[in-house]
């Protein structure tokens, strides 16, 4: 009895176990799927933010499809435009914050029509296909994200590339409707015709806030630097008309104008100089005897012929951009496509990411007022300059101007760059085409690439019989730490150097070469003996310098000097014993396209020493041959690379007052 009582205590308790246990299975596996369905139909039909989730491309909006957004009449309007804005001032930089690439992130805002109470579109002519491609350009780049939440800065849908086509006050109150606009907070506006009849203001007539505008015809006056952008005014001529790059070289006319609607003073100053220089200028217009179409804009008419147009620019060195009713003319992207040096007559006109491009290269501008010696200014420019500006001309359109795209990425770069300074493209990445062609010198970058035998530099001292003053040089120059080597270069042939016991005694090695002729050349030649990288080259009366002045700063260009120095720059120094640090500085300048870099902040070097017959710089004649030989070299090298800079380098801590033992470089010499 008591067994089978056991076992039926037992028995009927372990059923019900099992039955539990299942039924919670089931309940929890019922309640993960029906969690899953509230879940999905709470994605499906929960009311989304349009901003957050929307991706801008044409094909999943059209403008036919695009919500109708109506205006009441009491919308707010934007305050007209704050000239005093700046980047500091006006944009938030802390929305763009810190990402891995240095790029900003751009959310281009839904499609939207705007129309007023009475259902009046607050443009004429809606979506252009210009804007258009611009957004879809941006859309497809790295810049762009559909996160609103990412995003650095904004652009609005609403097409104001074209004033002429918008109703200004509607427009900017649909702008002030923008979900982020917060007083145009990074917000872009790209513009390219600014202004209406009839005084055709230089920047956009649109109450737009804080808003930066990339704007193709800003003036002195109209221009925020460093906030706005200047853009080229796109011609539609650049997606119509293939025109093949052309070499640079001499062309059938020499100035060619093709503008239509001149104002009639410059058309009689045209005139005139085309009656003073016959076939060399040719002065087109509008062609009066053909029917008004997109043919006719694409002809240009001079006494009844009739010439093909852009194609026409192509047969000119040199072709004219004169300001018309607006400053920024589509006129300039043409003239750059086919490969012609625009002459730009258009004061106070912002030419188009001179923030970035060095117009110098690429273009002739003149003040208007000198319109009539615009022939006597050009024919002063070298034939080898004028062909490297041609060349630049189509690369700058090639890069630039040729397309919506172009234009707009070069927008977003520029702005990218000012946020991100550290990873901002330098001026030869935006001024110098992919392959670098100098057609004076090669360089360096692309000869080959040796590493170094020696870490450190090696110091060339050049020496004729100051015996005293270069031992001082030696002894000083041997304190510097990056000293690999000591190479004195003995150009008296009618004397020896000093016995070996009679010289400095230094930590590195010291090697005295003989020259066979006296020439000052001798000082950058590249000597077997160099097995460092850099090379400081000295005089032997330069005893002012300090060791820390020395180290601080070096550079190696000998290769060049000896070997690739254009022209016979190399023998008139030799023959003139002058200039030939003019002719380093000429050389380094016109392969980096930069300036010099003032090291340390010491005026005067002078040797206290030094007599009229021991020094070549205390000659009477000196200084006059050093103005001469700057005119020669700059007509050898067909331009004037030397740069104006306004820079100096110093240690750190050097003007602050910290005791000496903190500061790398101590011995720095003073105004």
């Amino acid at each position: 009895m008591y067994t089978s009582g056991k076992y039926s205590s037992r028995g009927p308790a372990l059923i019900p176990r099992m039955k539990t246990k299942h039924r919670i299975y089931y309940i929890i596996l019922f309640s993960v799927v029906l969690l899953g369905l509230i879940a999905t139909g709470m994605f499906q039909f929960w009311p989304h933010s349009i901003e957050s989730t929307a991706d801008w491309t044409l094909d999943r909006h059209s403008v036919h499809d695009a919500p109708l957004i109506r205006l009441p009449v009491s919308s707010p309007i934007p305050e007209r435009g704050d000239l005093s804005c700046r980047m500091h001032t006006c944009f938030d930089v802390y929305r763009c914050g810190y990402n891995p690439k240095n790029r900003i992130k751009v959310y281009i805002y839904p499609l939207q029509r705007f129309v007023d109470e009475l259902g009046v579109p607050i443009s004429s002519t809606g979506l252009s296909r210009e804007y258009n491609d611009l957004l879809s350009a941006i859309s497809d780049s790295d810049f762009y994200t559909d996160d609103v939440t990412r995003a650095c800065l904004f652009i609005p849908s609403i097409d104001v590339l074209n004033q002429n086509s918008l109703r200004i006050r509607e427009t900017a109150q649909a702008l002030a409707m923008l979900p982020r606009w917060d007083k145009g907070m990074n917000h872009l506006l790209f513009n390219m015709l600014p202004g209406g009849p009839p005084d055709y203001n230089t920047a956009l007539d649109v109450p737009r806030d804080r808003a930066l505008l990339a704007g193709g015809g800003f003036s002195t006056w109209t221009y925020r630097q460093g906030y706005d952008v200047s853009i080229p005014v796109y011609s539609p001529l650049s997606a119509d008309v293939d025109l093949a790059e052309r070499q640079p070289g001499p062309r059938r006319y020499f100035i060619l104008s093709s503008q239509t609607a001149i104002h009639r003073e410059y058309r009689a100053e045209l005139e005139r100089l085309k009656e003073e220089n016959g076939e060399a200028v040719l002065l087109l217009d509008k062609c009066s005897n053909l029917s008004q179409g997109a043919a006719s804009a694409r002809k240009r008419c001079y006494k009844g012929q009739v010439y093909d147009y852009p194609q026409i620019l192509q047969e000119s060195s040199f072709c004219v951009v004169l300001r018309g009713a607006r400053l920024g003319q589509a006129a300039l992207s043409d003239v750059l496509q086919a490969g012609c040096v625009p002459v730009i007559l258009a004061d106070s006109y912002i030419l188009p990411f001179s923030e970035v491009l060095d117009w110098k290269r690429a273009s002739v501008v003149i003040p208007e007022e000198k319109l009539s010696e615009m022939y006597t200014i050009l024919k002063s420019i070298p034939h080898r300059q004028v062909e490297e500006m041609q060349r630049q001309a189509r690369w700058f359109w090639e890069a630039y101007f040729s397309s919506m795209k172009a234009i707009g990425l070069t927008t977003l770069q520029i702005i990218n760059d000012r946020i991100y300074p550290y990873a901002a493209r330098t001026y030869e990445q935006w001024n110098h085409p992919p392959v670098v062609k100098c057609s004076s010198v090669n360089s360096p970058l692309f000869l080959p690439l040796i590493p170094p035998r020696t870490p450190g530099f090696t110091a060339v001292v050049l020496t004729y019989d100051r015996v005293e003053s270069l031992f001082r040089v030696i002894t000083e120059i041997s304190k510097v730490p990056s000293l690999a080597k000591l190479l004195v270069v003995w150009n008296n042939q009618n004397k020896s150097p000093p016995e070996e016991s009679l010289w400095p005694k230094i930590s590195v090695p010291l090697k005295v070469v003989r020259t066979k002729e006296n020439k000052l050349s001798n000082r950058f030649f590249p000597y077997d003996e160099i097995e460092t990288e850099a090379v400081l080259a000295i005089d032997d009366d330069i005893i002012m310098l300090t060791s820390d002045e020395l180290q601080f700063g070096y550079e190696y260009f000998n290769y060049l000097y000896t070997y690739k120095m254009p022209g016979d720059i190399k023998n008139w120094v030799d023959a003139h014993m002058n200039c030939e640090d003019i002719a380093m500085n000429f050389l380094v300048a016109n392969i980096t396209g930069k300036a010099p870099i003032k090291v340390t902040p010491r005026k005067k070097f002078k040797c206290p020493e030094c007599t009229a017959i021991d020094g070549l710089s205390l000659d009477q004649t000196h200084m006059v041959e050093r103005s001469e030989c700057i005119n020669k070299f700059a007509s050898v090298f067909g331009t004037m690379p030397l740069k104006v800079v306004e820079h100096r380098a110093d240690p750190v801590l050097y003007k602050d007052d910290f005791p000496e033992k903190l500061k790398s470089f101590p011995n720095i010499g003073s105004l």
